[in-house]
């Protein structure tokens, strides 16, 4: 199955057109209405206004297996706690070995901006990251189905 950590996400459709593509399960998570499906294997979970009632509907569901698809560092943590794969929407993975690089910089980053030394601009979602992303969603299916028990 796949989650995705919809409020935000840029690659919605990506990631239903994979889906699609493998016949996999995807869930789209969201504190705000979203566009439906009438795809039976496309699920949508509207959870309460609240700081993290996305995050923790996400987490308390995945597990081995899954793949999570999210930008918010503190969820990739937690869902790569439960054994789920993850990635951002440039496609860039969160491991377990990256995962303590990525919330430090959060936090410096976090600091920065707090303290005027940063805007804290993000760079523009280009053609290029959605293409990695494609690509690393696909690479990140067929590896949980060769990993699926028969």
């Amino acid at each position: 199955m796949i989650l995705v950590d919809a409020d935000a996400c840029p690659v919605k459709d990506e990631v239903l057109r994979v889906a699609e593509r493998h016949g996999v399960r995807v869930t789209l998570v969201a504190n705000r209405g979203l566009r439906p499906s009438r795809d039976p294997m496309v699920a949508h979970v509207l959870v309460p206004q609240g700081a993290d009632a996305a995050d923790d509907w996400i987490v308390e569901h995945a597990g081995a297996g899954d793949i999570v698809i999210t930008s918010d560092i503190p969820l990739a943590g937690r869902a790569l706690k439960q054994g789920a794969t993850v990635l951002g929407p440039t496609g860039r993975p969160f491991t377990e070995s990256s995962i303590g690089m990525a919330l430090a910089m959060r936090e410096l980053n976090q600091h920065l901006r707090e303290t005027g030394e940063s805007r804290g601009l993000n760079a523009g979602f280009t053609a290029k990251d959605r293409s990695m992303f494609l690509q690393a969603l696909d690479e990140a299916v067929v590896k949980a189905g060769r990993l699926a028990p028969r």
